[in-house]
C-alpha cells in the first residue's frame, strides 16, 4: 500500500479500473495516513474535517453507481469552499462554526460529477490570510497551526496551507486551494508540489467564501503537472477543459524553440534561490529553450492599489456572503464578525489581531471613485503595462521567476517573514501562474513559477510539464523536527 503514496491520478485510476484496488481501499489508505501523520506522529494539522460520507461514496463507486474521469479519486478541498453535506464551511473561523451552505460550490459539483470523492476539508490561514498584517500562515481559530512536512517548525505558507501540506504528505490524491495573491503558489512552492492559479473566470467563484471578485480563483494542487492539468480539466468552466485533459494523458511538447523570459528583478534577494533558479534556466537552455533576461518595469508599482481593491471588494463580497449564513454566532456582516472576534478574542485572536478586517469595514461601496481608480491602476500596471508588455516586447511564450524563498520558521508572535514572492503580477492582472518544484535549500523545497498572458494555461502547462520531466525535483517530505 505504501507504493500508492507518490502515485499519480492516472495510475490510481488504472488500479481501480483493473480491480486491483477499490475506491474504498484507497479512501481507507488516505484516512489511515491522515490519522497517523496528520493527527498523530508529526501532527501536521492540515486537515480540518473528514467527510463522514466518504466511505459510503467510495462503496457506491465500487458498485458502479457513478463514474467519471476522477472516479474513485479522493480529493481534499480548502475550508473556504462550500459543501452542502455534513461538513462546515467556515474559512477557518470559529465565527462561522456550523455554517452549511444551501448548495455545493460550483467546483465541488463538478468534482462530484466527475466521480471524485470529497475526502474532507483542509486547514487554512483564517479568512484566507485577510485578517491581520501579522498573521501566521496556516493558523486558524478553527484548526490551529498547520506545519510544514519537510521541517515541522517551518511555515507551510498560505493561505491554502492545509491543501499544500496534505498533498505533499500524501494524505490525498490531490487537493483544491484558492488564491487571491499567492495563496496557491506559495504553499505549493513551500511544500514541494505543483500548483496552478488559473486565469480569473476560468474556474467559478460561486460558493467560495470571497476576498476579491477581481482576483479570487480556485485551482488544483498536486504532485505533478499532469495531475494538476487533469483536475483543472474538471473544474474549468470553458471549452478549453478537454485540452488540459489531453496534456495530462498525452505526450509532452519539447522545450526546444520556446522563448522564455527570466524576470531578473525577482533575483538578488536570496542567493541560494537564485542559484537554484539559474540551474533550472540552464536545464531549459540545454533542452533548446531560448532564454531572454527581462525586467518587469512595473514591479511594486501597483501593490498599494491592489491592496486598496482587496479591501473594498472584501467588504462587499463578505457582506453578501454572510447575509446568507445562519450560524449560532449570529454573524451576518463584516461588522458583526469584527464584534464577535473582539468578544471571543482569547480563542480567535490569541496571537494576532484583525486590523485588515477593520480597515475593510471602513471602506465605502464599489461605486467609490477611489476604488474604481485603484482597480484600473492595479490591472493596468500588472497586466497591460506589466506582463503583456513584457511578453509582447520580447515575443515570449512565458515568463519565469522564483516562486518564493524557503519556508521561514513559524512565528505566532511576530507573524510571517516573507522575503521573496513573485505571485503579485499574475494575481493582480487575473492571469495564470504555475509553480513546479525546482530544488531544495537545506532540506526545504522551493519552486519555479511559469506565468503569462490571460488564458495562456495551455501553453504554460505544456512548458511546465516539459520542465518537470527534465528536472524531476519532487521529493516526499521527511518530517524533521527542526
Amino acid at each position: 500500500m505504501n507504493e500508492l503514496c507518490e502515485m499519480g491520478i492516472s495510475d490510481l485510476k488504472k488500479l481501480i479500473e483493473n480491480r486491483k484496488l477499490s475506491s474504498l481501499e484507497l479512501v481507507d489508505f488516505y484516512l489511515d495516513r491522515i490519522e497517523k501523520i496528520d493527527k498523530k506522529g508529526p501532527e501536521l494539522n492540515s486537515v480540518l474535517e473528514i467527510n463522514p460520507d466518504a466511505r459510503d461514496i467510495a462503496r457506491k463507486i465500487d458498485n458502479g453507481e457513478c463514474s467519471g474521469i476522477l472516479s474513485g479519486i479522493p480529493i481534499l478541498i480548502k475550508g473556504n469552499i462550500g459543501t452542502c453535506d455534513s461538513m462546515t464551511t467556515a474559512a477557518g473561523s470559529l465565527a462561522l462554526a456550523g455554517n452549511i451552505p444551501a448548495a455545493d460550490a460550483e467546483i465541488v459539483s463538478k468534482l462530484r460529477n466527475a466521480g471524485a470523492i470529497i475526502l474532507g476539508k483542509t486547514n487554512l490561514s483564517e479568512w484566507a490570510n485577510f485578517r491581520s498584517t501579522k498573521s501566521s500562515s496556516g493558523w486558524s481559530s478553527q484548526g490551529g497551526q498547520t506545519k510544514n512536512p519537510y521541517i515541522l517548525d517551518r511555515s507551510p505558507c498560505g493561505s491554502s496551507s492545509g491543501s499544500g501540506v496534505a498533498v505533499s504528505a500524501n494524505l490525498c490524491a490531490a487537493a483544491i486551494g484558492t488564491e487571491t495573491d499567492g495563496s496557491i503558489i506559495c504553499p505549493s512552492s513551500s511544500n514541494g508540489i505543483v500548483g496552478i492559479k488559473p486565469t480569473l473566470g476560468l474556474v467559478s467563484q460561486k460558493g467560495i467564501i470571497p476576498i476579491s471578485h477581481s482576483q479570487d480563483t480556485a485551482g488544483p494542487m498536486t504532485r505533478s503537472v499532469g495531475d494538476a492539468a487533469l483536475v483543472l480539466s474538471v473544474i474549468a468552466g470553458t471549452s478549453s477543459k478537454s485540452e488540459y485533459k489531453t496534456i495530462a494523458t498525452a505526450g509532452l511538447e519539447p522545450l526546444a524553440g520556446k522563448r522564455i523570459g527570466v524576470v531578473r528583478n525577482y533575483f538578488g534577494i536570496n542567493s541560494d534561490v537564485d542559484g537554484i533558479i539559474n540551474e533550472s534556466v540552464d536545464l531549459m537552455k540545454e533542452a533548446g529553450t531560448i532564454i531572454v533576461d527581462t525586467h518587469l518595469e512595473t514591479k511594486g508599482k501597483f501593490d498599494d492599489a491592489e491592496f486598496e481593491v482587496l479591501l473594498y471588494e472584501f467588504k462587499d463580497g463578505l457582506n453578501r456572503y454572510l447575509e446568507t449564513c445562519m450560524v449560532e454566532s449570529g454573524v451576518q456582516s463584516l461588522s458583526d464578525l469584527i464584534s464577535y472576534n473582539k468578544s471571543h478574542h482569547t480563542v480567535i485572536m490569541p496571537w494576532f489581531s484583525q486590523e485588515i478586517l477593520e480597515m475593510a469595514d471602513k471602506k465605502s461601496s464599489l461605486t467609490d471613485r477611489r476604488y474604481r481608480s485603484a482597480l484600473r491602476k492595479s490591472r493596468n500596471l500588472s497586466g497591460k503595462k506589466g506582463i503583456d508588455a513584457l511578453i509582447t516586447k520580447h515575443y515570449l511564450d512565458a515568463l519565469i521567476a522564483p516562486s518564493g524563498s524557503p519556508a521561514w520558521k513559524t512565528d505566532l508572535i511576530n507573524g510571517d517573514h516573507f522575503t521573496l514572492g513573485s505571485s503579485s503580477p499574475a494575481a493582480a492582472a487575473g492571469y495564470p501562474n504555475i509553480t513546479v518544484p525546482a530544488g531544495f535549500i537545506h532540506g526545504l523545497p522551493v519552486g519555479i513559477s511559469f506565468f503569462g498572458k490571460s488564458k495562456s494555461e495551455l501553453k504554460l502547462i505544456q512548458i511546465a510539464a516539459a520542465y518537470e520531466k527534465i528536472s524531476g525535483f519532487r521529493r516526499p517530505p521527511v518530517y524533521k523536527k527542526s
